[in-house]
């Protein structure tokens, strides 16, 4: 694909955006060790917990509370999986997952797996988008009358995931140094 600056199309740019971005990704991915995803590198974090039906579930509070605590590995993984399912979903016209349905999957090789399918998935979502449908009304992350449209929503998965592969990244390089 030939992504000159006057030649890529919006469609070829965001994809193009996003493969860069799960590049970095992949970098911190494919380094992770088990014990990095409920690494707590301070008292104050979020993370994952078992329940009692053996569904993993994250600390949450409905309004963030401040000091805003220290995620770990885990968490971030299960935040990604999160926000992602419920983009797909709106992306393919789905009713949306409520936050308590999306659980982590219990361990840091299954939490990578289930990262990487969530990759497939939003390929394919990108793989169906034309020029044109970027232009639709996006109704997530925000109200859809707020104006902002699908290439919006694909701009904001870039940068969300970006945010998070960095958070992820420095909290491994972080456990690594610890010793």
């Amino acid at each position: 694909m030939d992504l000159g600056p006057l030649t890529a199309s919006p469609r070829q740019l965001l994809c193009w955006q996003f493969d860069l971005t799960w590049s970095l990704f992949e970098y911190h991915l494919e380094r992770l060790e088990p014990a990095d995803f409920l690494w707590e590198p301070v008292t104050h974090c979020w993370t994952v917990h078992p329940d009692g039906a053996g569904h993993w579930r994250p600390d949450w509070a409905d309004t963030e509370p401040e000091p805003v605590p220290v995620p770990t590995i885990g968490w971030i993984s299960w935040h990604i999986g999160w926000w992602w399912t419920v983009t797909i979903d709106h992306a393919r016209g789905r009713t949306p997952r409520e936050r308590t349905e999306v659980t982590y999957p219990g361990n840091g090789p299954n939490a990578v797996a289930w990262l990487r399918d969530l990759r497939t998935e939003w390929l394919a979502v990108l793989d169906h988008l034309s020029d044109a449908d970027l232009h639709t009304p996006a109704s997530f992350p925000w109200p859809k009358d707020s104006g902002l449209t699908v290439a919006h929503m694909v701009a904001w998965v870039n940068t969300e995931l970006m945010k998070n592969a960095a958070e992820i990244g420095q909290l491994r390089l972080l456990r690594a140094a610890s010793g």
